[in-house]
């Protein structure tokens, strides 16, 4: 889909994150998830002074059609930086037109730019199997022989506990 009337746009201020918090609440309504972060780490996380993330709009006129969030990411098995797309949202009425290839497309080129990124990663639940299929067709490949692990922030609090 080339359409001409669609505009992509970093977030830049307030009115755009709050955009970009409203797509992020409709991503976690839509796969059933809890949305855990309030507007201040938000805020702190992309317009911050030393931002951890990266958002990205998709405009027609006054209307929020997508958002992406992404952060780099740096690989010593690829012996390079990536992009780690961790939401990425397209409204309903705009699905099926490419406006979700688009945004990852724009993530890849912003992410070369700024982290000098060369690939993407990104996460997908298990139950949602239209999305698994979305990106295998643009190209993306299920990660194999690794598993996931995460460490909490009483997990985190505990692990500097034990080193002090």
């Amino acid at each position: 889909m080339r359409d001409s009337a669609t505009v992509f746009r970093t977030v830049q201020d307030a009115a755009d994150l709050a955009r970009l918090e409203c797509a992020l609440r409709a991503l976690s309504a839509d796969i059933a998830e809890d949305y855990a972060t309030d507007s201040a780490a938000l805020a702190q996380a992309v317009l911050g002074d030393r931002p951890s993330a990266h958002g990205l709009l998709a405009l027609r006129g006054n209307q929020t059609l997508g958002a992406a969030l992404c952060s780099p990411v740096f690989s010593t098995v690829r012996g390079a930086a990536g992009a780690y797309v961790s939401d990425l949202w397209v409204t309903a009425d705009a699905r099926g037109q490419g406006l979700g290839a688009r945004l990852l497309a724009q993530i890849a080129q912003e992410g070369a730019v700024r982290w000098r990124a060369t690939w993407l990663k990104l996460a997908v639940y298990d139950h949602s199997e239209d999305a698994q299929r979305f990106y295998q067709r643009l190209g993306f490949e299920p990660a194999r022989g690794m598993q996931e692990m995460r460490l909490g922030p009483q997990g985190v609090a505990n692990l500097i506990k034990r080193a002090e």
